[in-house]
């Protein structure tokens, strides 16, 4: 079995080497990240200029642009075969609800399965966790699993795993996304010049965080698995902008 790794925290990440070293264990791994923090790139693609590959002492491949375009990259151009899993992470910090829209993590994770290819993206709960080795303990069960029982469609997997150790998980759920409250406002400073600068402010906290969701299998100390999907139609409202545009469309 062939593994395409990837992240958004960078080739350097913690995280990143956990995961690699985990699945190197149980499969042919390649790495290929971006070359520095690329946190909330989301989706977005390098259009404007060619890309540079570059191999690390580690390793490891690095990019210079986004968690998609390592991907992209490596699938497209340059493996010659194409890797049966991509896996994304293990990410510093949580990926629930609307983070998701934002995350370079899942977004990485979401090209392979684009190009049909299962993915996983998998994160620790907590800013600066201290048990990755959990979260890639978890990832080896996940991909062992994916090898005895591959389904028939490729899977978008969203993984969250809480920052303890293995021995005191609760278990996995199989969840769906939770929401946030609206984000904090950004906060307005000066930079050296005293010209005006903005800070993103921070996400907001969970608003929908019930049973079943992301925020409440973690609240247990449960590994929260959701399956993703890209198609973005909102089909309940379809008849209503269809009716609001005459009923003639």
């Amino acid at each position: 079995m062939r593994i395409l790794i990837s992240n958004d925290d960078g080739y350097f990440s913690a995280g990143l080497a956990c995961l690699a070293q985990h699945l190197a264990a149980i499969a042919e791994v390649v790495v290929v990240a971006p070359e520095r923090d690329r946190s909330g790139a989301s989706n977005s693609l390098t259009l404007n200029r060619p890309l540079n590959l570059k191999r690390a002492a580690s390793g490891f491949y690095y990019v210079d642009g986004t968690p998609t375009d390592c991907v992209h990259l490596a699938v497209t151009g340059m493996l010659d075969t194409q890797p049966d899993m991509v896996v994304s992470g293990i990410n510093s910090g949580a990926n629930m609800g609307d983070d998701t829209i934002y995350s370079g993590t899942v977004a990485a994770a979401t090209e392979g399965f684009l190009l049909g290819i299962p993915a996983i993206a998998i994160s620790m709960a907590k800013h600066e966790p201290v048990h990755y080795d959990t979260a890639g303990r978890v990832a080896v069960e996940l991909v062992q699993r994916f090898q005895k029982e591959q389904h028939v469609q490729p899977w978008l997997l969203n993984v969250n795993v809480p920052d303890v150790p293995y021995a005191q998980l609760q278990g996995m759920q199989v969840t769906r996304l939770g929401k946030r409250h609206k984000a904090e406002p950004v906060i307005k400073s000066s930079n050296p010049h005293g010209q005006p600068v903005y800070w993103v402010g921070a996400a907001g906290k969970a608003q929908d965080a019930g049973e079943g969701t992301d925020f409440h299998a973690i609240a247990q100390g449960s590994v929260s698995i959701t399956p993703l999907q890209i198609d973005l139609t909102q089909y309940s409202q379809i008849e209503a902008v269809r009716a609001w545009l005459g009923g003639n469309t």
